[in-house]
């Protein structure tokens, strides 16, 4: 293929999958599987990387993230991004139509929206295209976080259809979908870390990171829901959200349509039952003017505008008894005490237990056994308990305490940071439990003739503590077991045999090192293909690896040290298990050992070569990539708008600059 080929086909390409997307994100009506688009994805991807000047701003794959950036500037909004604002009481919202009627000199329609919990972001387009996203901030400066924002699979990079401004604003809420945000919580409290807080403070949090890959990897979501007032005159707000999706903004698909203050409030009524059939988090129904011109004969104050209100549902909560504390022994060693309370009925579903989080919430509770305690749900996965009900007048007499020791096997716990841990990993049953049950998951070894049950069956038979033993197993003692056959037995061992084949980066998930969750021990895996190098490694020779920081690094080393866990590795290496591989595509062909010895930070934006290819580069060369500037550091490979903090540093440190054409002369 040559290069005006190559042209015409990523053309076509980026033109194609961006149609898949705005199909499956904003109509909800997608046309081919998922597998088909990855096809394509990939195909495009190798195009960009042969003829990388060709590679479209509105590319899918300039979603992907990867390059960190070294901070955020602050920007002006175009215009004031003002505040709602807001009421708990249906007299409020009569109130606010009799004074716009009383301004308008006549009645008004309204329309509602569901007032998604999530946070505020602006966008500007020119020519169709995105380029700058601005947080709510004060209302009149936000943080600059484009390269994030980018990351969002929902948001249009290129507008649809062409009767669009030559400039816009849009604004949306940035949201995570609650399914999503269970399981990355899952995920962390399995890796013995303390769960985010709730939805909206994890989208918050996510907008700030600096490394785009990580947010490309928490799923954020977004939804529109109006342009720039000063660009809004014309029409009305339902016209509006249907032209929004019309250019390929996703739209949330609930909403009142255009009424009066009474088919407003049947709307909110409706909603305030409805809410929990949502997988995404609401607190409240936005009511607008619909009418662009009377919203510009209300006006607005100095700090909302008066065309529109927030009704704010009430946090759901309820008042019931705790009854007792379990304190939970995780796969890591965490302990997470979780109440058993009177079941009481809370937002559509019987609650009968909630988190407690930590020693530091029971100490802040003051909790006692029996105590009348307020549960809310509020948008936690898990409900929570939020203070002592005082309304009873009658409380516990026995208060809870922390154990001092491990519930399971009775070692002395360790506090690290806000969570205590049990140590025992060798012989603590729910420890290896959990191993076991990560061992052998779908995303890790994918042996799903082996279910919970089973596993406990074999733990109580002795047939099995750690993973390398369920490669002992033999087919008479499985056989032989209650609810075990001839037949359950053959699948356990055909099972156990393919996963022989399973992959090193999955094996590496698969030993259930704090921290080392998926995406780590693939990148893990790339940079030491095989167990022998990733056990020697320094924990300055891991922080060089792309994602890896010091919690993560310590852990390996940690793990690495314990003679139990080396002897393990060996008994699973013997059974045949994947502990090397051959690096696929790039990252597998060693083309000179030219850069041997020598270690790069990289800073800045580069405009022949992308990030990731020059670090792929770098190795492929003998080199070694860091992320940042110390004594080591022979070069500071530096693109336009390096961090001045990389730069001053450098300085300080006497590490050699390198502009990107000297590292090409450099390697050729």
């Amino acid at each position: 293929m040559n290069e005006e080929q190559a042209l015409h086909r990523i053309l076509a390409l980026t033109r194609e999958l961006n149609d898949h997307n705005y199909r499956y994100y904003v109509l909800d009506r997608p046309i081919i599987s998922d597998q088909q688009f990855d096809k394509l994805l990939t195909e495009l991807t190798g195009l960009e990387h042969g003829w990388p000047q060709h590679t479209q701003p509105d590319s899918p794959t300039q979603r992907i993230g990867g390059q960190p950036i070294e901070g955020f500037e602050s920007a002006l909004h175009a215009s004031p991004m003002l505040s709602l604002g807001n009421t708990y009481a249906e007299s409020d919202l009569q109130d606010f139509d009799q004074r716009a009627q009383k301004i308008l000199g006549r009645p008004t329609r309204y329309l509602a929206e569901l007032k998604i919990d999530g946070v505020a972001i602006s966008l500007t387009y020119e020519g169709g295209i995105l380029v700058r996203a601005i947080t709510r901030g004060d209302g009149t400066r936000g943080d600059v976080v484009t390269a994030n924002i980018r990351t969002i699979p929902s948001l249009p990079l290129k507008l649809q259809g062409n009767d669009w401004p030559r400039k816009m604003e849009v604004r949306g809420e940035v949201f995570i979908r609650k399914p999503r945000f269970g399981e990355l919580n899952r995920r962390r409290q399995e890796d013995g870390e303390e769960a985010y807080a709730n939805p909206r403070n994890f989208a918050s949090g996510s907008l700030k990171l600096l490394d785009t890959s990580e947010v490309k990897h928490r799923g954020l979501d977004a939804y529109f829901y109006a342009w720039n007032q000063e660009q809004a005159t014309q029409g009305n707000q339902e016209e509006m959200l249907k032209k929004a999706i019309e250019w390929g903004f996703p739209v949330c698909p609930h909403h009142s349509g255009a009424g009066d203050l009474e088919h407003i409030l049947q709307f909110i009524h409706q909603w305030e039952t409805k809410r929990e059939s949502l997988d995404f988090d609401i607190d409240g129904i936005v009511v607008k003017v619909n009418r662009y011109a009377d919203r510009e004969e209300l006006g607005h104050t100095a700090k909302a505008p008066r065309w529109a209100i927030a009704y704010k549902y009430k946090t759901q909560a309820a008042s019931t008894h705790l009854l007792s504390v379990d304190f939970q022994i995780g796969r890591t060693g965490a302990v997470t005490p979780v109440a058993n309370l009177t079941p009481v009925w809370l937002g559509g579903t019987t609650v009968k237990r909630a988190s407690l989080y930590n020693e530091g919430e029971i100490e802040r509770l003051s909790l006692r056994l029996n105590d009348p305690v307020w549960v809310e749900k509020g948008g936690e996965i898990i409900p929570k308990i939020t203070g002592i009900d005082t309304t009873s007048g009658k409380r516990g007499v026995r208060p809870v305490v922390f154990p001092k020791n491990c519930p399971s096997c009775d070692t002395p716990l360790q506090r690290i940071e806000a969570l205590h841990y049990c140590l025992n990993s060798r012989s603590c049953p729910p420890q290896q439990l959990g191993l076991l049950e990560h061992f052998v998951s779908r995303k890790v070894m994918d042996l799903n003739c082996v279910g919970k049950e089973t596993l406990e069956l074999l733990w109580q038979q002795g047939l099995v503590r750690n993973p390398a033993d369920l490669y002992d197993l033999q087919h008479n003692a499985l056989s032989s077991l209650e609810r075990m056959g001839d037949k359950s037995a053959r699948l356990i061992l055909d099972g156990l045999d393919a996963s022989r084949s399973v992959p090193y980066p999955r094996v590496l998930f698969a030993l259930g090192i704090r921290h080392v969750g998926e995406t780590v021990a693939k990148n893990l895996a790339r940079h030491f293909p095989s167990i022998d190098l990733l056990a020697q490694a320094t924990q300055s020779e891991l922080l060089s690896v792309h994602d890896i920081g010091e919690k993560i690094a310590e852990q390996v080393v940690a793990w690495f040290s314990a003679a139990e866990n080396l002897r393990l590795v060996e008994r699973l290496r013997s059974f045949g298990l994947q502990f090397s591989c051959e690096l696929e595509g790039e990252h597998a062909t060693s083309l000179s050992q030219k850069l041997k010895g020598l270690s790069f930070v990289l800073s800045g934006v580069f405009k022949r070569q992308e990030r990731e290819h020059l670090k792929t580069l770098i190795e492929q060369h003998g080199g070694r990539v860091a992320a940042s500037i110390s004594g080591k550091t022979s070069y500071l490979l530096a693109g336009s708008d390096a961090g001045p903090s990389k730069l001053e540093k450098a300085r300080q440190l006497k590490v050699a600059l390198l502009t990107e054409e000297e590292f090409e002369q450099l390697i050729t």
